[in-house]
């Protein structure tokens, strides 16, 4: 005759299981017997308009209606830029050998992709300053059109006439009034 093939320790895993279940069963009915009851409308809660919790539900006549599209989902849209705007930066990396770099835009301290063939100097290096482009490349916004900053020269505006007595006068002024006639040499004599 063969042996059984129960062991101590599958009796003892068995008897583990079957106490496991009858605790299991036994909470659950103790859960059962301590409920308010309500199901569903005992576990629903409400929020206000500050999203304070509530347990009665809101009144239906202080509702206010909400223009879905003003819902801003996500970031906020950035207002149309011109890429054709010339804008000023610095050279902020450059690598001469492998011919790309990275421009910093002066205003918004943006990093810019900048590749030698969209340079026009060609002897540009770090911490230059400069004026470029942006195009759509296809990773980003490229600069391009890459050329050295040059210090805009001063406007010169030429100076008002100042006003002297003759002038003042309500005189018309003909082309022979205004040339000045050189001292005579009388004059110089009498001194």
């Amino acid at each position: 005759m063969g042996r059984s093939q129960e062991t101590f320790g599958k009796k003892e895993k068995e008897k583990k299981r079957l106490r496991k279940r009858k605790d299991k069963a036994e909470k659950k009915a103790e859960r059962k017997a301590n409920s308010k009851g309500g199901g569903l409308e005992n576990m629903l809660a409400y929020v206000d308009e500050f999203g304070n919790i509530l347990e009665t539900p809101p009144d239906p006549d202080a509702r206010v209606e909400v223009d879905v599209d003003s819902i801003e989902l996500g970031a906020t849209k950035r207002p149309e830029e011109d890429l054709n705007a010339v804008r000023e930066g610095k050279i902020d990396y450059y690598n001469d050998q492998k011919g790309y770099g990275f421009i910093k835009e002066a205003g918004t301290s943006e990093s810019f992709f900048v590749h030698i063939n969209g340079m026009i100097d060609d002897d540009l290096n770090e911490g230059d300053r400069v004026v470029f482009e942006l195009e759509k490349g296809p990773k980003g916004m490229n600069a391009v059109r890459v050329k050295r900053w040059k210090k805009p020269e001063p406007v010169k505006v030429p100076e008002p006439p100042v006003a002297t007595e003759e002038n003042s006068e309500n005189k018309e002024e003909t082309p022979e009034s205004k040339v000045e006639t050189p001292p005579k040499e009388d004059d110089k004599k009498e001194d």
